[in-house]
């Protein structure tokens, strides 16, 4: 068998992102249905691993000591979008979705649940194969993949990232349909105003194909990467300490929570007092850096054998979590969005982040839009809730509810 240390396996994660890059952008269907490149790249190298395997030996043994940090770098980049100033500027009805929201992902818990247990399997199976891997997508499937196997879930990361991969195929595939079907049916026209303050647009998805951020070669030399390097890195130090502290007191939750948790203070803090003068930006490029990195690596060392026993009850699992969505996205979902051509819009964003990622939201809408006219409001609400908020509570309600179920 052959070993790589922890550099080494850093550096094939990063060419394993490298190579998913390049068979995204040279696959139409990947790019259509927004593919996170380290998750493309990292399942062809998983495959290989898998025909490679002799019995329960891998043919190369990861050192995957550099995997933890990556994610709690992520997550604490993470934790410091979540801005309740943007929050209150963004309206009324960011708030109001938001909270929407929140509780349609306890109710794909509950809907995992009981598919779980009509299969005999624990319900801690059908929280992973809900809200974590549909709404969190397979960043969060993978953070969490430890937990749930340390809970009794074997073979967590595998079923984690099938789902989430299943979830950003029906996203992309679902969310165009239906929202064409509200605006032809209801005759919707796009009015071209808005009723809430514009807010700084996000990126969809950190770290998958993020696009270009708005950092200057000047700021980069003036100390903004070293800054911000240092207030991640100190972010994640203190934070290991306060989840030590929540663990000892029997609360199961990732490493990453007491990290994200203090971020998510700090950007408060800054944006009452403006003495920390951090830059959301660069936690948004670091954090989707380590998030690239964080996927690549995890997907490449995938013991994808393991998915078999349980591919069933995980299709099942799958159909029903995309027609709950769709059944959401037209009725409650559609009505507090205000019934309009702006709703019809969010329906499909709604299905794209809610079973897949913010990428998924923002391709279903693009193409809606195009065809049919302008949805400013679309474009306020849905990339705040789902890039900046859904995550962080989304971790929340999971870790709620796999304390209650273990």
């Amino acid at each position: 068998m052959f070993s790589l240390g922890p550099v080494e396996t850093l550096a094939a994660a990063a060419l394993t992102l490298i190579f998913g890059q390049f068979l995204v952008r040279r696959i139409r269907w990947a790019e259509r249905y927004n593919l996170p490149a380290p998750v493309v790249g990292g399942l062809i190298v998983a495959l290989a691993m898998w025909g490679l395997r002799q019995g329960d030996t891998p043919a190369i043994n990861f050192d995957k000591v550099f995997q933890s940090p990556l994610m709690v770098a992520f997550f604490a980049a993470m934790g410091y979008s979540a801005s309740l100033e943007t929050l209150r500027k963004s309206g009324r009805l960011v708030a109001l979705y938001l909270a929407a929201c929140t509780v349609v992902l306890v109710f794909q818990n509950f809907l995992g649940i009981g598919i779980a247990k009509a299969f005999g399997l624990s319900p801690l199976f059908g929280i992973l194969t809900g809200s974590v891997s549909l709404a969190g997508g397979p960043g969060t499937a993978l953070a969490f993949a430890d937990s749930f196997e340390k809970a009794g879930v074997e073979g967590a990361a595998v079923l984690g990232l099938a789902a989430a991969m299943g979830g950003i195929l029906m996203g992309g595939m679902v969310g165009g349909p239906v929202g064409t079907r509200l605006i032809r049916d209801l005759k919707l026209k796009p009015s071209g105003k808005t009723t809430i303050a514009a807010a700084t647009p996000t990126h969809p998805e950190p770290g998958i194909d993020a696009g270009q951020f708005p950092i200057e070669k000047a700021t980069m030399l003036e100390g903004g990467l070293f800054r911000h390097g240092v207030a991640l890195l100190l972010m994640m130090w203190v934070g290991s300490y306060i989840s030590l502290g929540l663990q000892k007191l029997g609360v199961t939750l990732p490493s990453y929570v007491g990290a994200m948790f203090l971020a998510s203070v700090a950007r408060n803090v800054d944006d009452k007092t403006g003495r920390l003068r951090l830059d959301p930006a660069w936690f948004e490029a670091l954090g989707g850096f380590a998030l690239s990195l964080f996927l690549a690596m995890s997907m490449m060392t995938l013991a994808l054998w393991r998915l078999a026993a349980a591919a069933v009850p995980l299709l099942v699992v799958l159909v029903a979590q995309a027609v709950f969505a769709v059944i959401l996205s037209t009725t409650i979902m559609f009505r507090l969005s205000g019934r309009d051509y702006d709703a019809a819009v969010m329906a499909g964003g709604f299905l794209g982040f809610m079973l897949g990622t913010t990428a998924n939201a923002m391709a279903n809408m693009d193409a809606l839009t195009k065809r049919y006219g302008p949805a400013p409001r679309a474009y306020v609400v849905v990339p705040l809730v789902g890039a900046c908020f859904i995550d962080f509570t989304n971790a929340l309600m999971t870790s709620i509810m796999m304390n209650f179920f273990k």
